[in-house]
């Protein structure tokens, strides 16, 4: 598309429409010692001395590829391949905006179709939008499909306490001012015991897979439970453990959101990050966001629109359910990008790795004296230790040797002092494993 700059005949009716002269005058609130400073810059550098300069100050920076890292608690440490950013450098996908003209966004809309299609695969729902901010922010989103599919009638969220602290934390920021009874996550009451908590004024009930200690729950009941009463069932899931275990859709999850950061998206100091959202066809047209559909043009050929669009954009404001004025389409195409070089195998392949190196870790740590790993239930690749002495005492020992150590789950539960939650992936060496080992023997 070609950039057409305003001629100088356009530029003066501007002026002079708000009634000033020049350009200079728009600009009179501003000091004129300060305008143009006289700049002290030093002389120019090669193209090789400035790679270095750059590349000196990005080294003062410490990343993840510094340290051995074995905490996870919501953001993950996983490869991503070389092609995935390459692809992601293309200038009409780095670029690109929200895709409303189809004629000039083939390639866009493809892509995000194909990333709602795979994310369907991934979870068992029937349909898939195109990502929101981050996985907290789309657990936020169900609370509002959940609350319109019961008409504003039903106003009680229930939510495990085994979810993501910080995700109960933005549902409820979001929701404030609504009137909806958030309950469940005050104290530690296990699935049984929340399910007792679900009657006819109940929206939905929210549980995580696996929950935010690493472990995997039986959900059959509750599940039974809420569709008996008429409420959704809500799973927040690590969708790459969705290529190992059964997924929502087959434990009867009504929704499904989550972080797809570990779907080839870096830590990146916390962000951006991508948090998808699928649900079953029954409330498609109740998700905010964008969705892509499949359609053919008017010679038949396959094409891809924006599709089923309840936003602020395309609707009356005021019966938009939510403003989402952008969204995270470049990590979407990240994670579709991800899970078409790795594809089904290769997925499975690092959930396997991730599981196995957790389960190796857990097993040597378990064995020294002083530690306790959790095993009442099974976990995926992150595990509960109970440590003889405060996590923060044992991290910084760890960090000393170049060790990223567990999360400090005494910081959210009270009762869980001196307990870490350790994560493991394919990016763990067995060296990696057996020194934080070893490190953990010598603070016994």
């Amino acid at each position: 598309m070609g950039y057409i700059p305003h001629t100088e005949v356009e530029r003066q009716q501007m002026l002079a429409a708000i009634g000033v002269t020049t350009i200079e005058d728009l600009f009179e609130a501003v000091p004129a010692s300060h305008r143009f400073p006289k700049l002290d810059l030093p002389g120019p550098l090669s193209e090789m001395e400035v790679a270095s300069e750059m590349q000196a100050l990005a080294e003062a920076n410490e990343h993840a590829g510094d340290f051995a890292m074995f905490r996870g608690a919501g953001a993950y440490h996983h490869f991503v391949p070389a092609a995935v950013n390459h692809i992601l450098l293309r200038g009409e996908f780095y670029t690109a905006y929200t895709p409303y003209q189809p004629e000039l966004s083939q390639g866009t809309l493809q892509a995000t179709y194909e990333y709602q299609s795979m994310m369907c695969a991934l979870t068992g729902m029937d349909a898939a939008n195109a990502s929101h901010y981050d996985g907290a922010t789309s657990l936020a989103e169900a609370v509002t499909v959940a609350v319109q599919v019961g008409r504003s009638k039903r106003n009680k969220i229930i939510l495990s306490h085994a979810i993501h602290p910080q995700y109960r934390e933005v549902v409820r920021t979001y929701h404030q001012g609504r009137g909806l009874e958030i309950v469940g996550d005050e104290a530690t009451a296990s699935l049984e015991e929340l399910s007792e908590l679900i009657d006819s004024d109940t929206a939905m009930i929210a549980v995580s897979y696996p929950n935010f200690f690493g472990q995997i729950e039986d959900f059959a009941k509750i599940v039974e439970v809420a569709h008996e009463k008429g409420a959704l069932v809500v799973f927040v899931a690590n969708p790459l453990m969705l290529a190992l275990f059964k997924s929502p859709g087959e434990l009867g999850a009504d929704i499904v959101v989550g972080e797809a950061q570990p779907l080839g998206v870096p830590l990146s100091y916390g962000g951006p990050y991508l948090g998808y959202f699928a649900t079953r066809t029954a409330y498609v047209r109740k998700i905010a966001g964008r969705i892509i559909g499949e359609t053919v043009d008017a010679d038949g050929k396959k094409a891809y629109v924006m599709t089923l669009r309840p936003r602020e954009q395309d609707i009356r404001r005021e019966k938009a359910s939510s403003n989402i004025c952008t969204n995270q389409g470049l990590m979407a195409l990240a994670a579709s990008v991800y899970l078409a070089l790795m594809g089904r195998n290769g997925l499975r392949k690092v959930a396997q790795l991730s599981y196995h190196k957790a389960h190796y870790a857990a097993d040597q740590i378990d064995k020294i004296d002083g530690y306790k790993v959790w095993r009442s239930k099974p976990f995926f690749n992150e595990f509960v230790v109970k440590c003889l002495k405060p996590v923060s005492e044992i991290n910084n020992a760890l960090i000393a040797e170049g060790i990223i150590g567990g999360y400090d789950l005494g910081q959210d539960y009270p009762h869980l002092k001196d307990h870490m939650l350790l994560c493991v992936t394919e990016m763990n060496a067995k060296a990696e494993i057996d020194a934080l080992v070893d490190i953990l023997k010598g603070l016994a």
